[in-house]
C-alpha cells in the first residue's frame, strides 16, 4: 500500500540546503499497525508528512496504492487526503466554537456531501468512539480523552484506509492513553492501516512493528 523508494527531503535555509531525510526505503503493508519513534529533530514528523501527502519528497519516489505521489497536483493531493487518510494530532485541532458533531462533520462538508448524509455519518463515527452522549458539547466542555475521541471520529468519518496519529496520547494520562490505543487497535482490526508517531515506548510496544528514525535515517526496525 505504502512504499518509499530512496526518499529524501531537504529544505532551503537562506542560500544553503538542509537535508532532513536521508535516502529512506520503507514499505507499509495494508492493514498494518505500526509506530514510528525517534528523538526531536530526527525527521519522523517530516516522514509522516510525506506519508500523509502533506508534503512531497525532494528526491526518490513515494507510491500510495501504486500511484506516484510526487507527480500529483496540490488539488489531487487534497483529494487523496480527504478520501484515503485520516489524521489524529496530539493537540486535537478541534474548532472551539463547534460542537463535537459539527467538528466531525467538517471533512464531509469539504467532500461536498449533503447535510443529511454527513450528519448521519458523523453521528455513526461518534457512536463508534463512544461519544453519542456528547454530540452537542463544545471542546471546552470535554475532557482530554473525549477531545481525542472526537478527533479520532473526525479522522475516520470518511472511512479512510490509512490513519496517521501524531503523538495521539502525548497529552493524556495513562488510563486514557490505554483506551485510545484500544480504539486505534479496534480500527486496525476493522481493516485500517494505522501508523503512530510516538515518544512513548509503552505505546510503541502495543503496535506490531516499530521503525526507529534518527538523523533522517531509519536506524532499525523491531516486530512485537
Amino acid at each position: 500500500m505504502i512504499e518509499l523508494q530512496q526518499v529524501t527531503k531537504s529544505f532551503q535555509i537562506g542560500a544553503s540546503w538542509s537535508q532532513v531525510l536521508a535516502p529512506i526505503d520503507l514499505t507499509i503493508d495494508k492493514g498494518s499497525l505500526m509506530s514510528i519513534m525517534g528523538p526531536s529533530g530526527s525527521g519522523k514528523s517530516t516522514l509522516m508528512n510525506i506519508i500523509g501527502c502533506l508534503d512531497k519528497p525532494t528526491t526518490g519516489q513515494f507510491l500510495l496504492d501504486g500511484v506516484s505521489i510526487g507527480s500529483q497536483s496540490d488539488r489531487q493531493l487534497a483529494k487523496i487526503r480527504n478520501e484515503k487518510i485520516g489524521f489524529v494530532f496530539q493537540q486535537f485541532h478541534l474548532l472551539p466554537r463547534l460542537s463535537a458533531w459539527k467538528n466531525v462533520e467538517l471533512p464531509l462538508i469539504y467532500a461536498g456531501m449533503n447535510k443529511r448524509e454527513r450528519q448521519e455519518r458523523a453521528y455513526s463515527a461518534l457512536k463508534r468512539v463512544g461519544l453519542v452522549d456528547r454530540l452537542h458539547y463544545k471542546p471546552s466542555s470535554l475532557s482530554g480523552g473525549q477531545k481525542q475521541r472526537v478527533a479520532i471520529a473526525r479522522a475516520i468519518v470518511n472511512t479512510p484506509s490509512i490513519v496517521l496519529a501524531d503523538e495521539p496520547t502525548g497529552a493524556l494520562d495513562s488510563k486514557t492513553s490505554e483506551s485510545i490505543m484500544e480504539l486505534l487497535r479496534e480500527l486496525n482490526v476493522d481493516g485500517a492501516t494505522i501508523a503512530i508517531i510516538t515518544h512513548e515506548h509503552e505505546i510503541a510496544a502495543k503496535t506490531d512493528r516499530t521503525v526507529y528514525v534518527r538523523d533522517g535515517k531509519i536506524q532499525e526496525e523491531t516486530a512485537s
